[in-house]
C-alpha cells in the first residue's frame, strides 16, 4: 500500500460519511435487504446484484474478440473431510466458482488465471485475446469474489481463511477434471497460486506469480515509512479501521447510488497511463470496466473480508517468503518496474528455494502491469512458459526490452 493509497482512502472516507449523515435517516438497512430484491436496481441503495455482475462482466467480455464460455462451476457445500468448511454453512446449500473458458487450438497448455484482491478475472480482459493464441486459457472468480458464490465470511484465522481459497480452488479443480496445468496469479492471487502450489504440487507444472504478496521484505523502504506512518494520527486511524475489517468496499456500499460515480473516478485516475499518450483504455474500456468494477465491488461482502487474517497493516506478509525452501513448482517471478510489491522480496526467496526459478521486470509498468504494458508482459509469460510452447526451450532468446532479476 502506497502513499497516493493513503490519500485516496482519506478522500473517501470523507465523502462517505457525509453522503452517509444525510441519507441514513432516510434509508434502512434492514427494511432494504428485506425488499432490494422487488425495487428497480434505480431506487435501490445499493444499485446492484448477482444479475447485475454477470451482465457486467458480458459486455467487458463483448470487447474480447475469442469465442468463450461462461459457467458456474458447481463446487459442493464444502470440501470433503475437511476439518474447516470454507462457509460454515449449516445447509448443504452448494457454491459456485464463475469460470470463464475460451476456445484455443487442440493440444494447447492449460493456463488457469487467478485475480487478486478487490477484482475479479474480468481485470484481464485485455489479455486474453493474445494469450489464448498459444493456451487454454482458463479465468475464475475466486470464492467470495465476482460472479462466484458470496457466503458468509466466517474464518477466524489465518489457516481458516486460507483454507477457504485454497480448498474451493481444488474443489474447482475437481469439478473441472483438470491436471498438469500452467496457474498464474496476480497480487493476492499470487498469494493464493503459492499456497495452492504448496498443497497441491501435483497438478501445477509451472507457477507464475505476478506482482505477488507474500513476499514482504523488511529492507523495503515502503515498509519502513508504513512504519512511521502508522504512529502518526492519521495512521492509527487507518491502522484501526484494518483490524476492524474495515474494507474499500465498504465505501463503496456506504455511498450507495454515489458509488457508481465514485468507482469511475478511480478506474479514470488508477489507470491513467503516465507511459503511453494513448492510456491504458479507451473510453469504452474504460466505462465497461468501471460499471463492472462497481458491481462487483458493491455486492455482498465475502471474500474481502480476509484482509486483515492474511496481511498485516499496509499489506505486509512475509509467509511466501518463509516457506520458499519448500517450494516443489518451477515459479516465474513477474513484476512491473515500478510495482510497489518490491522484486527483492522474490530475489530473497529465490536463494532459499530448491526449484528453478526466474524473476523478470517488465519497464513501463506498475502494479497491474498486464495492463499497463501489455506486450511486455505477455512478452513475460511467453517466456516463462518456453518449455511448454517451443520444441527448443533452452535457445530461447530472453525477450528483448524485460529485465532479468
Amino acid at each position: 500500500m502506497n502513499r497516493s493509497v493513503y490519500r485516496w482512502s482519506s478522500l473517501i472516507l470523507r465523502k462517505m460519511a457525509e453522503e452517509i449523515n444525510k441519507s441514513e435517516i432516510r434509508s434502512s438497512p434492514s427494511i432494504i435487504a428485506k425488499s432490494r430484491s422487488l425495487w428497480p436496481s434505480v431506487l435501490r441503495w445499493i444499485p446492484t446484484s448477482t444479475d447485475h455482475i454477470i451482465a457486467s462482466e458480458k459486455r467487458l467480455l463483448s470487447l474480447v474478440k475469442t469465442p468463450y464460455v461462461q459457467e458456474l462451476v458447481n463446487i459442493g457445500s464444502g470440501p470433503p473431510g475437511s476439518k474447516v468448511r470454507w462457509f460454515r454453512s449449516s445447509s448443504n446449500e452448494p457454491r459456485f466458482i464463475n469460470t470463464v473458458t475460451f476456445d484455443s487450438k487442440e493440444g494447447s497448455p492449460t493456463l488457469v488465471m487467478v485475480h487478486g484482491y478487490a477484482a475479479s478475472q474480468g481485470f484481464f480482459f485485455k489479455n486474453f485475446d493474445y494469450l489464448a493464441n498459444r493456451f487454454k486459457v482458463i479465468a475464475i472468480d475466486q470464492l467470495g469474489w465476482g460472479g462466484s458464490s458470496r457466503p458468509d465470511f466466517t474464518c477466524k484465522s489465518t489457516e481458516e481463511t486460507e483454507a477457504w481459497f485454497i480448498d474451493s480452488l481444488e474443489e474447482w479443480r475437481k469439478a473441472k477434471n483438470l491436471s498438469n496445468f500452467i496457474l498464474l496469479g496476480h497480487s493476492f492471487g499470487g498469494y493464493v497460486a503459492a499456497k495452492y502450489a504448496l498443497k497441491h504440487p501435483e497438478h501445477v507444472q509451472h507457477l507464475i506469480l505476478v506482482g505477488t504478496a507474500g513476499l514482504s521484505s523488511e529492507s523495503d523502504t515502503t515498509y519502513e515509512w508504513v512504519t512511521r506512518f502508522r504512529a502518526t494520527w492519521r495512521g492509527a486511524i487507518l491502522s484501526h479501521l484494518w483490524e476492524s475489517n474495515f474494507t474499500p468496499q465498504k465505501i463503496i456500499r456506504g455511498l450507495g447510488p454515489w458509488g457508481p460515480d465514485l468507482v469511475r473516478k478511480y478506474t479514470a485516475a488508477r489507470f491513467t497511463n503516465r507511459y503511453s499518450p494513448e492510456g491504458v483504455f479507451t473510453e469504452e474500456e474504460s466505462r465497461l470496466l468501471s460499471d463492472y468494477v462497481y458491481h462487483t465491488s458493491a455486492a455482498k461482502a465475502s471474500g474481502e473480508l480476509c484482509l486483515k487474517y492474511i496481511f498485516a497493516f499496509g499489506a505486509f506478509n512475509r509467509a511466501l517468503l518463509n516457506s520458499a525452501s519448500e517450494w516443489k513448482v518451477p515459479t516465474t517471478f513477474i513484476y512491473g518496474a515500478e510495482d510497489w510489491m518490491n522484486y527483492q522480496g522474490a530475489q530473497e526467496a529465490r536463494e532459499q528455494m530448491k526449484v528453478p526459478c526466474e524473476i523478470i521486470r517488465v519497464p513501463q509498468a506498475g502494479h497491474f502491469v498486464f495492463l499497463e504494458n501489455r506486450d511486455g508482459f505477455h512478452s513475460a509469460v511467453l517466456y516463462a512458459c518456453r518449455r511448454f510452447l517451443s520444441p527448443n526451450p533452452d535457445k530461447e532468446p530472453f525477450p528483448e526490452g524485460l529485465v532479468s532479476a
